[in-house]
């Protein structure tokens, strides 16, 4: 297969499947070094990865309708890339790839397209099942004639981000991280059910710092689980960027969180991670680099709440009820806590 000249790559967002996005750029650039490689992402997203070296971002405004479109648009118009990798399968997201030129327009597989997806490509991802999000977008690849066999991510981090994340966390006490959460409400544990994973890991003489960002409802979650501690955790709530969190998880031993996308980014810099999964089934969407610390409580939400095992559900599927996260008990979460010490070593 010949060296490309030129590729798009089109995944916007959320922040964890950007994460996803890094690792296929690596691959890309290992292999074809001289290949202009073009990114179009979120706005906020941008912040994470936009300092990535070899690779030249267009920033994507979903807020901006029509106009953040054509903010896309505009700096493309006459550039003709030699594949466009339509990461994205959201109707606005197909309606974006309109305005890119390329000559050739790969994007998932049937199962995988919804919203007018098979309109806006030509050539498709392997079809499969079982998949990890980071292995399904790693498969772009494939018809470019590569292969992902190695997973890097390298995420650059400014010395203000490190330096920041030092003067928070000082030190080398073992520390515990909590993003408690979501993006999707529904995947959010109970707040006083953090507080008592927290109190018994700062019984066990760990350091333990909540964080999330700055909307209402993070602080408001934030604010429930610090009234419900009975040990102050250190409060870093909004407080931080992106890149100061991923400084902050890079510092961390464990970061425990619902589905979300400190999840990835933690798994990202290579910090443990104990996710907290009844809403998503972790083998889809959990830490990709190791989900031994996860709690898994998936199959047991598909049969209380859907009347089957996760084994008869269409890979992907969210269990997205109230009530679902509530599967998941305090002593579940402390079991793998108490395993993930005795792992590191920290008694």
């Amino acid at each position: 297969m010949p060296t490309l000249d030129s590729i798009c790559l089109l995944r916007t967002s959320a922040i964890g499947d950007v994460t996803h996005v890094v690792p296929l750029v690596r691959t890309l650039q290992a292999a074809w070094p001289q290949t202009r490689l073009t990114w179009i992402v979120g706005k906020l997203e941008r912040r994470l990865v936009g300092d990535l070296p070899g690779v030249d971002f267009v920033t994507f405004d979903k807020a901006a309708g029509w106009a953040g479109m054509r903010e896309v648009w505009t700096p493309l118009r006459g550039r003709r890339f030699d594949a466009l990798l339509q990461m994205q399968v959201a109707l606005r997201s197909n309606l974006l790839s309109l305005g890119i030129g390329a000559d050739r327009r790969i994007g998932y597989d049937h199962a995988r397209s919804h919203d007018g997806h098979g309109l806006v490509i030509r050539e498709r991802i392997p079809a499969r099942t079982g998949e990890h999000v980071l292995d399904a977008i790693g498969s772009f690849a494939e018809p470019l004639g590569l292969k992902q066999s190695a997973v890097r991510w390298d995420i650059p981090l400014p010395d203000e981000a490190q330096a920041w994340a030092e003067q928070q966390l000082p030190g080398d006490a073992p520390t515990l991280l909590v993003s408690p959460s979501s993006s999707h409400a529904l995947r959010n544990w109970l707040p006083e059910r953090y507080a008592a994973v927290m109190d018994h890991a700062a019984a066990r003489g760990w350091r333990v710092a909540l964080v999330g960002g700055p909307s209402a409802g993070e602080r408001a979650m934030a604010d429930a689980v610090l009234a419900a501690c009975r040990h102050a955790p250190l409060d870093l709530t909004g407080k931080d960027t992106l890149k100061k969190l991923l400084a902050l998880l890079s510092r961390a031993q464990l970061l425990l969180t619902p589905d979300s996308g400190p999840m990835h980014m933690a798994n990202a810099v290579g910090t443990k991670v104990l996710g907290l999964h009844a809403a998503s089934n972790p083998n889809r969407s959990g830490p990709y680099s190791d989900r031994r610390w996860c709690v898994d409580k998936y199959d047991e939400a598909a049969r209380t709440l859907l009347g089957k095992p996760a084994s008869e559900l269409a890979w992907g599927t969210k269990i997205e009820k109230p009530g679902v996260m509530e599967l998941i008990a305090v002593d579940d979460v402390v079991e793998r806590f108490d395993a993930v010490s005795a792992h590191l070593g920290i008694d």
